[in-house]
């Protein structure tokens, strides 16, 4: 029988990421030095960035880290079970896989996107 929860997994992680703004749902704006900034120019500057970050794909890493766990916790299920333990494996897996290439994902976009801030002249604190 086919296992739909690596499917639903990925098709959650791909709708959740491709919100135009990861960071307003994150809440995960860098904090910068304002000293000496021209706000509305910092504004611009960072969204031109976060749009530079859209390049890194965060469905995708969501989703390969759900086929990947899924594989895996399938594999672990049948080696201690059956297939109803390699199912539940598998559907374990996918969640904890997909959450863990959507974490990935979302440091990498942190990351851009602070270098980006950073190679315009903002001091970026964390």
């Amino acid at each position: 029988m086919f296992n739909r929860k690596p499917v639903v997994v990925a098709l959650l992680a791909f709708g959740l990421f491709s919100c135009r703004s990861v960071e307003k749902l994150t809440g995960s704006n860098p904090i910068i030095d304002t000293q000496g900034v021209n706000m509305a120019r910092y504004e611009a500057d960072l969204a031109d960035c976060q749009n530079v970050a859209d390049q890194v794909q965060l469905g995708r890493q969501a989703t390969v880290g759900a086929v990947a766990g899924a594989a895996i916790g399938g594999v672990f299920g049948a080696v201690i079970g059956d297939s109803d333990t390699a199912q539940r494996g598998a559907g374990v897996g996918a969640v904890g896989g997909g959450a863990r290439g959507a974490g990935r994902g979302l440091q990498e976009r942190e990351r851009v996107i602070k270098r980006c801030l950073m190679g315009r002249g903002y001091r970026v604190l964390n």
